[in-house]
């Protein structure tokens, strides 16, 4: 009995080790934080500090809307978080007469401490209540996260009212993107989970998903799943043969402007 029983303790202390040794590289998976403060340098664009709830100073680019009623994008970036890289985003934004705040999560790019999911959802609540705190409505407030941002968007969009939702290249959790791309034991590891399938139903405001079909990074699968968990009103769009990272290139924003003038707010 004796013989039989330690292969399995060493086998559990073997799996106990491995999700330790996991566990403790996860973040530097998920989170991939470039420090180097950048200056912006698309017209109209200048750089401000939000103070957060718990003590951190986030650097954020803000470009005010050409009129205050006129839709504001908050928006929430990938794992790499390098908002100079949209230009391309930034542009039809402004070309479409809306303003935007890309707000840099705390640890990137002059930001200050280090990223961890609580202290992102707290980012972008810091990110939303400065809007507020300048007289822009809720209604003015288009909340938009693209891949790692869409869970950071989700959980404000639970919490806070706005406009619009609209998600971009986005996963049902970190944990299911670190199952299907890596095994079942790396999911377990993940403490920093995101889980939008978990805060998607508790949405109440009209919700725009847009997943390429090409998708490398997450799961086509994950945009469907969130879709079909989300309340009403909603529309999913699918691009065809568009990857993760080029949907802007394919024609994100020609979905958007409808989208938002089917739901204008108050």
């Amino acid at each position: 009995m004796k013989m039989r029983v330690q292969p399995v303790l060493i086998a559990l202390a073997l799996a106990a080790i491995a999700l330790a040794l996991l566990a403790s590289c996860a973040n530097s998976l998920i989170y991939h934080p470039h420090r180097e403060e950048v200056v912006p340098n698309f017209p109209g664009v200048e750089a401000v500090r939000i103070e957060t709830e718990d003590g951190e100073s986030l650097v954020a680019w803000w470009r005010p809307p050409p009129v205050h009623d006129a839709p504001v994008f908050l928006f929430f970036d990938g794992n790499g978080g390098r908002p100079q890289i949209w230009e391309g985003r930034w542009r039809r934004i402004v070309e479409g007469g809306a303003g935007f705040l890309a707000v840099y999560y705390r640890g990137y790019s002059g930001s200050t401490g280090y990223p961890s999911e609580q202290g992102l959802y707290a980012d972008a609540r810091a990110g939303y209540d400065w809007l507020i705190a300048r007289n822009y409505k809720p209604s003015d407030i288009v909340i938009h996260g693209f891949s790692l941002g869409s869970g950071v968007a989700v959980r404000l969009a639970s919490e806070r009212p706005a406009r619009a939702l609209i998600l971009e290249a986005p996963f049902t959790g970190i944990d299911d993107v670190a199952a299907a791309r890596f095994s079942p034991l790396a999911a377990l590891a993940i403490r920093d989970r995101f889980a939008s399938r978990d805060l998607i139903g508790a949405v109440r405001m009209p919700l725009l998903i847009v997943h390429g079909d090409a998708d490398s990074v997450v799961p086509f699968a994950h945009g469907e799943r969130l879709f079909q968990l989300a309340r009403e009103p909603k529309r999913f769009v699918r691009m065809a043969g568009s990857d993760h990272a080029t949907l802007v290139r394919d024609g994100i924003y020609e979905q958007i402007w409808p989208f938002l003038q089917q739901h204008p707010g108050d």
